[in-house]
């Protein structure tokens, strides 16, 4: 018997208009040409990453890019650092620079920051591919953390600029600028968080809060998706992970129940789609 659940999707959740741009240009050329090389995951997403790589799209490491010559390659929404584009110019490769129009400003001020022999902190995801971008502005100089008990036994400068990884939230940011002033630094900071992803924090506050159950489809690799989730279920305990359709649990659900689905800036909207149909199915 169906469980005749009623099923919404989240309007504002999806791709952000940095992966819409880079996604958009992959499909151009991989239409044109039928094979692309890409630098790393194109999004977080491996759904849409396996839907890509059907049409001809090859990821690549940074280990690789060295060993190619004379081809095309895609630099992501995620941005690349300074040595990424020396290599290219070396080989004859041609870049296609999908990088996020916010990533580029960001980039762009912390160079600015470090040429005027700033010191400069980066509130950010260690390893996470825009970081590399932005610390590569920066010679490698600038101190990565992703938590302010990072800097707990650091011996930071009296004076330095706060400069954040476009994704993460806002409250955090200036609740670190704030302890850092208390604890006795000079502290320039610069608000680069994207407005675009952070707005999606209080949208999800009041979507969770709207249904019995929420559905949040991401990816497991995207660091925003675990944000928003939590965002989630701080609103709405009954809210659920789920990467793909195969890891939805039809026990949790009970019958004439209202479910909202919703996902990360790197999940794509057909796949939110497809976990619609197949809650609606049950």
């Amino acid at each position: 018997m169906s469980k005749n659940l009623q099923v919404t999707i989240d309007k504002d959740s999806g791709f952000c208009f940095g992966v819409v741009y880079a996604i958009d240009m992959a499909e151009e050329i991989l239409e044109e040409e039928g094979q692309l090389y890409c630098l790393g995951d194109i999004v977080h997403n491996d759904e849409e990453v396996a839907r890509l790589k059907a049409k001809g799209l090859q990821i690549i490491s940074h280990e690789d890019l060295p060993g190619l010559q004379n081809a095309k390659v895609l630099i992501r929404a995620h941005g690349e650092a300074p040595e990424t584009y020396r290599t290219a110019l070396e080989n004859n490769i041609t870049l296609i620079d999908a990088s996020c129009p916010v990533v580029l400003k960001l980039q762009n001020r912390i160079k600015t920051s470090h040429d005027n022999k700033e010191k400069i902190l980066i509130f950010g995801k260690h390893g996470h591919a825009e970081v590399i971008g932005l610390k590569g502005q920066t010679n490698d100089e600038a101190l990565v953390f992703q938590d302010i008990a990072e800097l707990d036994d650091v011996e930071l400068p009296h004076s330095f600029t706060l400069y954040s990884q476009t994704t993460k939230s806002v409250d955090k940011f200036y609740a670190i600028k704030e302890e850092l002033i208390n604890r006795g630094h000079e502290v320039k900071a610069n608000d680069t968080i994207c407005r675009q992803v952070s707005n999606r924090y209080e949208d999800l506050l009041h979507f969770a809060q709207e249904y019995d159950r929420i559905v949040f489809v991401s990816g497991k690799k995207s660091s925003n998706g675990k944000v928003l989730y939590d965002v989630c279920k701080s609103a709405n305990p009954n809210s659920y992970f789920v990467s793909d359709v195969s890891e939805l649990d039809a026990a949790v659900f009970q019958s004439n129940e209202s479910v909202g689905i919703c996902g990360a800036t790197s999940t794509p909207m057909w796949l939110m789609k497809d976990v619609k149909a197949s809650i609606e199915a049950l």
